[in-house]
């Protein structure tokens, strides 16, 4: 054999391609289909014949529409007429997804892609097809998946909802307890200071009581058995030329009822307060007037010497005010000022006034009140300790405070030692209308 006889030729070798592709073409895992310019079925791979149930004999020369479902069966034809008249392709070459039609009648998606080849003069479709199945079921399991995680958040976003609500409203209630608790230990708090205010009170009731016993034993004791003596003394002076002895004892009776009348009126006086029984009769005073009305009824409790200079700046006001609770004021403030000041002394009353505003300033020469003392003045029964030897109650300023407190003025003072002590007062005239004559 020569060397010519095993030289391939081109017949050999296009039956070895043409072999070969068809091997490719068989055993390829898409569908490949040929189909001739009519649409009918010219050849098919294994493929094919495994995706739609029908064998290879059943589909040579049958319309490829046979394996369409409606509509695309029924206008198939019409595809391919209008593409080949107008060159326009739809699928040819770009491709898309179409369903594709089971023998047994099932649709089922797919991925086709049609190319277009001229074989001598003549022209032929080639159409890959690729089985989405188990994409589309992988995507409609994703969509499920979705779909359940969905309503599961939602599910739990309703759970959390619910739960956050009932936290809520948990805590309203924890709030609402504390509060509860609060106002009750509040409650508890209030009631144990009204208690303690209360049990105060009554411990300071009991000291006033203590000191109001103490304090009457001996201011009443004292004028009192000054009566008795008087009285006993008198009964001795029956002759004539005992006269002057008995003027002189009847005198420290006289003296000694005043200063009983006196206290009693603290009392009665302090009685009122407390009991907030104080009612104000205002009428028309003329200040000056009033003011030497009260000099003459003090004067014979002077003491030797005294006098008491009134200021005339106010001789033409009249106020409107309370005459019995502006002659207790006075009164206790210029008895006050002869008690505590020596014989032959002056005694100052200076009142002036705006058209708001009464103006009283006492000033006295008298032993003055110790500084460490001044800051308890306006105490109930508080006495300074250098006139503990001077009879007296200590309610006198207290009272005052009180009535000045009434009137809504003001009172204030200035005191040192073995000098003297003035006192000032404010009372508003708004209840006054001044009158000029």
């Amino acid at each position: 054999m020569s060397q010519q006889d095993h030289t391939p030729n081109r017949s050999d070798n296009l039956e070895e391609m043409g072999l070969r592709l068809k091997a490719v073409i068989e055993t390829a895992t898409d569908c490949i289909i040929t189909i001739s310019s009519r649409g009918i079925i010219e050849s098919v791979n294994d493929a094919v014949v495994k995706l739609f149930g029908y064998s290879t004999e059943e589909l040579i020369g049958q319309n490829i529409s046979v394996l369409m479902p409606e509509p695309d069966r029924s206008n198939h034809n019409q595809y391919i007429d209008n593409y080949l008249e107008t060159r326009k392709a739809k699928i040819i070459g770009i491709g898309r997804e179409v369903e594709g039609l089971h023998k047994n009648g099932t649709r089922f998606p797919a991925r086709l892609s049609v190319s277009e080849v001229v074989l001598n003069d003549r022209t032929i479709f080639t159409g890959i097809l690729h089985d989405l199945s188990q994409q589309k079921q992988a995507e409609q399991e994703i969509r499920k998946l979705n779909t359940q995680l969905e309503a599961r958040v939602e599910e739990r976003t309703t759970e959390l909802e619910i739960a956050i609500s009932r936290l809520l409203q948990t805590n309203q209630k924890l709030e609402h307890e504390i509060q509860v608790r609060k106002n009750a230990e509040e409650a508890l708090q209030k009631s144990k200071e009204e208690i303690n205010k209360a049990l105060h009170a009554e411990k300071e009731l009991g000291a006033l009581k203590s000191r109001f016993v103490s304090m009457a034993s001996h201011e009443f004791r004292t004028p009192l058995s000054s009566i008795l003596t008087s009285v006993e003394l008198i009964e001795l002076y029956s002759q004539s030329e005992s006269h002057p002895k008995r003027e002189k004892h009847i005198e420290r009776i006289k003296s000694a009822v005043t200063n009983l009348t006196s206290i009693l009126n603290d009392f009665l006086s302090l009685s009122k307060l407390e009991e907030g029984n104080i009612q104000l009769n205002p009428v028309e005073l003329p200040i000056y007037a009033f003011c030497q009305k009260i000099n003459n009824e003090l004067k014979p409790t002077f003491k030797t010497g005294q006098e008491l200079l009134l200021s005339k700046a106010a001789e033409e006001l009249i106020i409107f005010q309370d005459p019995k609770v502006l002659k207790l004021i006075f009164s206790n403030l210029l008895s006050n000022a002869s008690k505590y000041s020596p014989e032959n002394s002056t005694i100052h009353c200076n009142i002036s006034y705006t058209d708001s505003t009464l103006s009283i300033e006492i000033m006295d020469q008298g032993i003055g009140i110790p500084e460490e003392d001044q800051m308890h003045l306006f105490t109930r029964f508080f006495r300074a300790h250098n006139v503990e030897n001077i009879q007296g109650t200590g309610l006198g300023l207290n009272i005052v405070k009180q009535y000045v407190d009434l009137l809504e003025g003001t009172i204030r003072f200035e005191s040192k030692l073995g000098k003297g002590t003035t006192f000032w007062l404010e009372i508003p005239l708004k209840m006054a209308e001044r009158t000029d004559y």
